[in-house]
């Protein structure tokens, strides 16, 4: 019989790598991984906040990287900087800021490994009504965005003819992001949460032949690294945010493997990296 805090430690994970899973194949499909760095190291300073203030963690590091995506898409459109220096820009100062926060607090005692690698084993009850709360609302917006988002994703222009309004349905992704990132906190740490959205779609995608086959596959995927990377701690005492990432590189490496891959079937008429 599993221990009490390793049963809350599976279904935690699991809830958050069925909701990861499918938003993770927007955030490759689109080349965002360094968004969700962004978004993630923000999340140190959601951590202070809620020291400060005293409230719930997940409900202020979701308020913080909230903010954060809705500043990122108003820069992104003065065009002062290109993408990628503004992601850069905002990833490591939100980062350091954070930890600068974290050391001046010297009233409380802040688990910096946890925060930074996750704590999965140490979930309470109510984090995970919150992970499948916040999950649950995630994945009912997503399916109902998903026509509009992947059009968007494909051909923003065509998207904008089509009187589909990409930039707000970027705007509404950017925010679903936000709110996973907030609930997987516990659960990975923030330099590891962009590699539990990145590794299952990255998987899937190599065996899928549709957006929405990618999408359950990329969920299933993590829910697998989540079980393997859990067990495979408790057997050699390994930490378990590192440890998931670990399994789900392994399930990555296992779909290069040939004869694993199935034929895509369809395929996009656009070049370069596509969905």
């Amino acid at each position: 019989m599993l221990d009490d805090f390793f049963t809350r430690a599976l279904i935690a994970g699991i809830g958050v790598a069925l909701v990861a899973g499918p938003l993770g194949c927007f955030i490759v499909w689109r080349r965002m991984a360094y968004f969700g760095d962004t978004l993630s190291h923000a999340a140190l300073l959601g951590v202070a906040l809620s020291l400060l203030l005293n409230v719930n963690t997940t409900l202020a590091v979701g308020v913080v990287s909230i903010l954060l995506a809705i500043v990122l898409m108003a820069l992104r459109r003065s065009d002062t900087l290109s993408s990628d220096a503004l992601l850069g820009l905002l990833s490591h100062s939100a980062l350091a800021l954070g930890l600068v926060c974290l050391a001046f607090m010297t009233w409380v005692r802040v688990d910096l490994l946890g925060l930074l690698f996750g704590d999965i084993l140490a979930v309470t009850p109510m984090d995970i009504a919150m992970i499948y709360a916040g999950g649950a609302i995630v994945l009912g917006v997503l399916v109902v965005i998903w026509r509009r988002l992947f059009a968007a994703t494909v051909s923003p222009d065509l998207a904008a003819g089509e009187g589909l309004k990409p930039e707000r349905t970027e705007l509404i992704f950017m925010l679903l992001t936000a709110i996973v990132i907030a609930i997987s906190l516990k659960i990975i740490g923030a330099l590891l949460i962009t590699a539990l959205l990145i590794i299952p779609a990255a998987a899937a995608r190599r065996l899928s032949a549709s957006p929405e086959q990618m999408a359950v596959i990329a969920a299933l995927t993590g829910a697998a690294a989540v079980v393997g990377g859990l067990y495979s701690s408790l057997a050699y005492d390994t930490p378990s945010g590192p440890s998931i990432v670990v399994a789900a590189m392994a399930l990555f490496v296992v779909s290069l493997v040939p004869g694993v891959q199935i034929v895509r079937r369809v395929r996009s008429s656009t070049k370069g990296d596509r969905p």
